[in-house]
């Protein structure tokens, strides 16, 4: 009967959660509609934008894009208040050491995700555009670009990168939960070059320097997960050691 109780009392206390970050959505979501046309507007007036006039085949294109422009603007400014919420929702059973420690997470991975998001913008994605359209051209074919596959395509590129940056944030959780060691981490260290290396190869063209200028990065991004899991194993040995001896 006391396990039920406790059951029920999981399950309201995740509705609660849920409910605030289903209204903090909504919320988000009118403040990403009423910004739509200005973010729409600054995409357009940068350089990998300005050359390349956007064609709508359908009444409802644009549209369609404004309102995908809200909900991401929406998702973009919900993800903190849903980190802390998760955070919260476990925090009953964590110590107070361990609450200290891992409230980090949340700040962490918004920064990371800003990060990935800026990279992929404004270096990976003017590569990708750069290059196509030179392809197109010198095929003599005239460049008729749709609004709505222009954002496909710029998403497409975006969000596997802006996820990609929140390896050393996972892999510290991973790490604090004791889910993987750095010698784990080593271990497989040529296998993750080789997986980052196609990633990097899919989402971006087909010669060699941007291959470099993608993978590079990703490649950095797995080290500095290395080395964080690395300070962190030693540090709580560290403390494991000093503890016994008391």
């Amino acid at each position: 009967m006391e396990n039920k109780q406790e059951f029920v009392g999981h399950l309201a206390e995740l509705r609660k959660r849920l409910i605030v970050v289903i209204f903090g959505f909504f919320l988000s979501l009118c403040i990403g509609l009423y910004m739509s046309p200005d973010i729409l507007l600054f995409i357009k007036a940068q350089p990998v934008a300005a050359d390349v006039v956007w064609n709508v085949f359908s009444f409802t294109d644009g549209m369609f894009i404004y309102m995908k422009c809200g909900f991401l603007v929406a998702i973009l400014l919900t993800l903190p208040l849903g980190l802390y919420q998760a955070w919260a929702f476990v925090r009953p059973g964590l110590s107070d050491d361990e609450a200290r420690k891992t409230i980090w997470f949340v700040p962490l991975s918004c920064f990371l995700f800003l990060c990935g998001m800026a990279f992929s913008y404004f270096v990976a994605f003017p590569m990708m555009v750069s290059f196509l359209s030179s392809v197109n051209k010198s095929i003599g074919a005239v460049e008729t670009y749709g609004i709505d596959r222009y954002f496909a395509f710029m998403f497409n590129v975006i969000f596997p990168l802006s996820v990609a940056f929140e390896m050393p944030a996972v892999v510290l959780f991973l790490t604090r939960i004791g889910l993987i060691t750095p010698a784990q981490l080593k271990a497989v260290r040529k296998y993750v070059y080789l997986g980052l290396a196609i990633v990097g190869s899919m989402i971006s063209p087909p010669d060699f320097v941007s291959h470099l200028s993608v993978t590079i990065p990703l490649i950095l991004l797995f080290e500095l997960s290395v080395l964080i899991s690395g300070w962190y194993h030693r540090r709580s040995s560290g403390l494991l050691v000093s503890g016994s001896k008391s």
